[in-house]
């Protein structure tokens, strides 16, 4: 008698990563377009692509310290709340444009 081969369980951890990956994506997106909304001049770019970096390191290490406490082991989680952290900004930024004159 044959034994089956155990069939692989993926844990999701892929996809949270890909989608953490997204937001991320989508966060720099709405920097980019308030960017290019209020002028799209070099400065504004510099400034909204600094901000995007500044953001991903302030909150990245407080959500990695988090992680690290909380869900260790779990990167793929870590990158889905850095995402949507990054998201988040994106879509406050770019709706902020409208504000400034």
């Amino acid at each position: 008698m044959t034994t089956s081969r155990p069939i692989p369980v993926s844990d999701g951890s892929s996809r949270g990563i890909a989608l953490g990956l997204v937001l991320l994506v989508v966060g720099l997106l709405g920097h980019l377009f308030a960017a290019q909304a209020i002028g799209g001049s070099y400065i504004a770019y510099r400034d909204h692509i600094l901000g995007f970096v500044l953001v991903s390191v302030v909150s990245g290490a407080i959500i990695m310290s988090l992680g690290w406490r909380f869900w260790r082991g779990r990167g793929d989680i870590s990158m889905l709340v850095l995402g949507g952290v990054q998201a988040l900004f994106g879509l406050i930024v770019y709706i902020e444009r409208f504000h400034v004159r």
